[in-house]
């Protein structure tokens, strides 16, 4: 699709995302975590409709819901079929019950706000979603039958982002620009909260290294030069502790 184009930082990482995509095993990990997130939120849009009482937002996320729960079943079987020619290529044993996707997205959908700030999340979510499938389309030119279902769903992609702008713009004709600014302030905290956590596992894994590399060399070679002392065989004790048990101590 020619009018969505991937994010700036997206296409300066575009040799990580081939390099990403290029694997057949993480590329069926990508695909069956697509699948559980479009499952996952066709299924909280679905909850919207339910709860919205603007009857032209709820055609709408029905029409939204019904589109993502389709996506996911792109996905999914399309995983399923590299992963059925990965097994018949290869004997290494490689397992799908490993393959656990996150059970949501990145960013959980509230759906129990109002319509506007439920409408400002959808637009920076799937704004953020065709931006990233775009490049995910350019890189995956050895894949053709994977690159058609991203330019298929890059076009629904378009749609949701910009219905959920034109509708923003009709609920919340004064404040429809404050609700965006603070969408994108609650992801980028969401975003900063992701990164703390990547780093503090980083940082954890680098210290627990240290660690082990570092400090228990020097215990190691402590117990060895101790058990040297020691003297072989069985250790005489005095005879005086042979006697009869007559007591607990």
């Amino acid at each position: 699709m020619a009018g969505v184009s991937g994010a700036p930082v997206d296409r300066m990482l575009r040799p990580v995302h081939r390099w990403v995509w290029g694997n057949f095993d993480r590329r069926v990990r990508k695909l069956l975590a697509f699948a559980e997130v479009e499952g996952d939120g066709g299924r909280d849009i679905l909850r919207a409709a339910e709860l919205t009482a603007d009857p032209l937002l709820r055609r709408l996320y029905l029409a939204h819901a019904a589109d993502e729960l389709r996506h996911g079943e792109m996905f999914r079987r399309r995983g399923s079929e590299i992963l059925r020619a990965l097994q018949a290529r290869s004997t290494s044993g490689f397992q799908a019950d490993w393959l656990a996707p996150s059970g949501h997205g990145v960013d959980d959908l509230n759906v129990d706000g109002t319509d506007d700030t439920l409408l400002a999340f959808l637009h920076l979510s799937e704004k953020a979603a065709a931006t990233r499938f775009a490049v995910y389309r350019d890189v995956l030119q050895d894949d053709l039958p994977t690159q058609k279902i991203f330019e298929a769903i890059l076009r629904d992609e378009a749609f949701h982002m910009n219905y959920a702008f034109s509708q923003l713009a009709r609920v919340s004709p004064q404040h429809h620009w404050r609700r965006l600014w603070r969408a994108r302030l609650s992801r980028l905290w969401k975003a900063y909260l992701r990164l703390a956590a990547a780093l503090g596992g980083i940082m954890g894994a680098l210290i627990l290294t240290i660690q082990y590399f570092v400090l228990l060399p020097p215990f190691a070679w402590l117990a060895k030069r101790a058990a040297r002392r020691e003297p072989p065989g069985w250790t005489p004790i005095s005879p005086s502790r042979n006697g009869s048990l007559n007591r607990q101590y």
